[in-house]
């Protein structure tokens, strides 16, 4: 089961994902400072979480470490939604509730990303 993210993870997630680099605590807690006040030792506890979460992979760079994302944040937000699908009592059904809501861009995506993938057995 994938595990889904609190609102400090998050932000701190999609820091991560924009820079796509790798980033200190101390450089995390300057960027989340320029918004809100928080203390160094919060993002360096939700950082060890998100290491043991398997999100987080880390170096140690002297007395610290150094934290670079594990995967990308579509290949993150995919497994969440094939994770909802999995404990769905019924997947048609979900996946039919699921295409009827999308917007038309969403749909646009949908097609564009069948074109690229295939579903197996209309493969080529």
């Amino acid at each position: 089961m994938v595990r889904r993210l609190g609102e400090l993870e998050s932000t701190i997630m999609d820091r991560m994902w924009a820079t796509n680099a790798p980033a200190s605590v101390r450089d995390v807690l300057e960027h989340l400072q320029r918004e809100r006040t928080i203390a160094y030792t919060t993002v360096m506890t939700v950082m060890d979480k998100l290491h043991t979460k398997g999100l987080l992979k880390r170096e140690p760079v002297g007395r610290a470490y150094v934290y670079e994302t594990v995967s990308s944040k579509e290949a993150y937000t995919a497994e969440v939604m094939r994770d909802s699908l999995s404990r769905s009592g019924n997947r048609a059904a979900t996946l039919v509730h699921f295409i009827e809501r999308l917007t038309p861009e969403e749909a646009n995506a949908l097609d564009a990303a069948l074109q690229v993938y295939p579903p197996k057995g209309r493969r080529s």
